[in-house]
């Protein structure tokens, strides 16, 4: 059995994620926490988020979890969802500037077309762009549940496995060594956001 830790951090509605991961992982220990001791001995790392980012950043930093969390993207499997992609990036349009964890040289920007609607919410297409364990069994332009008002901007193309058109194309599914995240809400997606879930508790 292994335990996958779900950043808690106050915000949003992470119980959903849980409930989720439980249902494709019934066999492993899914725990809620803000502990860095627990995030640190846990196999693999859940960082769900919705929200402003400068609020997450503020809540990270009061339970000092910032550093925890960094160390987990060099040593096992982390999927972020949603905020958990955009707090990848070096800086962000939210908040007047809102500083990110670096992980990925980049920014997060909004949308800025007049004639969208914002927040993109809904479902939409997820275009593979290229291979990755955790597309296992899901169809590409498969259709995954988003809510956002702002999308990445990776500085180096390379880390984008997936893509989303809204306006124009974004990235909306990254991967870098153990790291994988994504725009979309695989929690909310059905069928397919439960395998993507099922494939990263597998993924090695």
């Amino acid at each position: 059995m292994q335990r996958i830790a779900i950043v808690d951090y106050g915000m949003g509605n992470i119980r959903s994620v849980q409930k989720a991961l439980e249902f494709v992982a019934p066999n492993d220990n899914c725990v809620l926490t803000n502990d860095p001791g627990i995030i640190r001995d846990s196999d693999r790392v859940v960082f769900p988020g919705q929200g402003a980012m400068g609020s997450c950043m503020t809540a990270l930093e009061s339970n000092s979890l910032i550093d925890e969390i960094k160390l987990s993207f060099e040593s096992k499997p982390f999927l972020g969802i949603c905020l958990g992609l955009q707090l990848l990036f070096d800086y962000s349009e939210e908040n007047n500037g809102t500083k990110g964890l670096s992980i990925i040289p980049g920014k997060v920007i909004k949308f800025k077309n007049s004639n969208l609607k914002i927040p993109h919410m809904g479902w939409n297409n997820v275009n593979q762009v290229s291979e990755h364990p955790l597309w296992h069994k899901i169809t590409n332009n498969s259709r995954f549940y988003s809510v956002h008002s702002y999308y990445v901007k990776p500085a180096n193309e390379d880390c984008v496995i997936g893509t989303t058109n809204y306006g124009h194309e974004f990235a909306s599914a990254i991967a870098l060594d153990k790291v994988f995240a994504v725009q979309f809400h695989p929690e909310k997606s059905q069928s397919d956001g439960l395998q993507l879930l099922r494939n990263f508790v597998s993924w090695s």
